[in-house]
């Protein structure tokens, strides 16, 4: 590939590109890693030989942690409330909606915030019945999801469970995922990457032509989704601001956020130690 990539490897067989995340110690959405799948969306929806996409994770423990919060605690809105165009994280993630590939996440433990909204911009999402855990958390910090969450879970599951999945903040299993329809099917571990890859290879030997096509007409269902990402954005750009969220944010990194121990502990526990004055 053109790009050079550091914490993503890409390997391409038979038509399907394996892309596996290896960005140590937890995967943090920080400014590489969405650089790299910036770059890695652009190539991948140029290239021919390409007809469907996997993204896994290298950590068993962890698919995307979240988004770096010390750089959503650097946002300025500066006068860009009324912004007229998604976000560059909506719009690196909208790609693997839009592009004329099947994109598929294979979840293999956490996906919260921007991880899981990842997750959410692909045409399938299968994940562990063993590790998979997905939630959105961050009205917890003060803010709210603002990389698309808002707008693709009430479109997956609905108004209500959207609802208690962003105001809830609670971490999902891979079983309650796939009965709110967060996710396809949640598998053994024993039996993900076999099931993954064997759909995989059987979408890749299909027309480029149907494959593109087809998922073209599907989202013409929903022509409003860029528009609700914009409304997103706007909103998004308001609340980043306010006391509360900086406090949150500012109290979440002081107890040790973005460490393998505090991420792979009880965010319950967590949650009630952030709204502690």
């Amino acid at each position: 590939m053109a790009y050079e990539f550091e914490s993503l490897r890409v390997r391409l067989d038979r038509g399907v590109a394996f892309v596996t995340i290896d960005h140590p110690p937890i995967n943090l959405f920080d400014r590489q890693l969405m650089l790299e799948f910036h770059y890695l969306g652009k190539e991948l929806a140029a290239d021919a030989a390409v007809r469907v996409v996997v993204v896994e994770s290298a950590n068993s423990d962890f698919f995307i942690a979240h988004a770096d919060v010390t750089g959503i605690q650097r946002i300025v809105a500066d006068g860009k409330q009324e912004t007229d165009r998604p976000n560059f994280f909506q719009q690196m993630t909208d790609r693997f909606r839009t592009m004329p590939k099947v994109s598929i996440a294979k979840i293999e433990g956490r996906a919260r915030g921007g991880g899981s909204e990842l997750a959410l911009s692909m045409d399938l999402v299968f994940a562990s019945r063993e590790r998979a855990i997905l939630s959105q958390p961050e009205v917890m910090l003060g803010i709210f999801p603002g990389g698309g969450g808002t707008q693709r879970l009430p479109r997956r599951l609905g108004r209500a469970r959207a609802m208690e999945i962003v105001l809830g903040c609670e971490d999902f299993t891979a079983d309650l995922a796939e009965r709110y329809g967060y996710v396809n099917r949640a598998l053994p571990q024993a039996e993900l990457g076999p099931f993954v890859e064997g759909l995989a290879y059987r979408i890749a030997s299909f027309p480029a032509e149907a494959i593109a096509l087809a998922k073209e007409a599907v989202d013409a269902a929903d022509p409003t989704l860029h528009d609700g990402l914009i409304q997103e954005t706007r909103l998004f750009n308001r609340v980043v601001e306010t006391a509360g969220a900086q406090r949150c944010m500012a109290k979440f990194m002081a107890l040790g956020g973005q460490t393998p121990a505090i991420e792979r502990g009880d965010w319950g526990a967590l949650a009630e130690a952030i709204a502690e004055e």
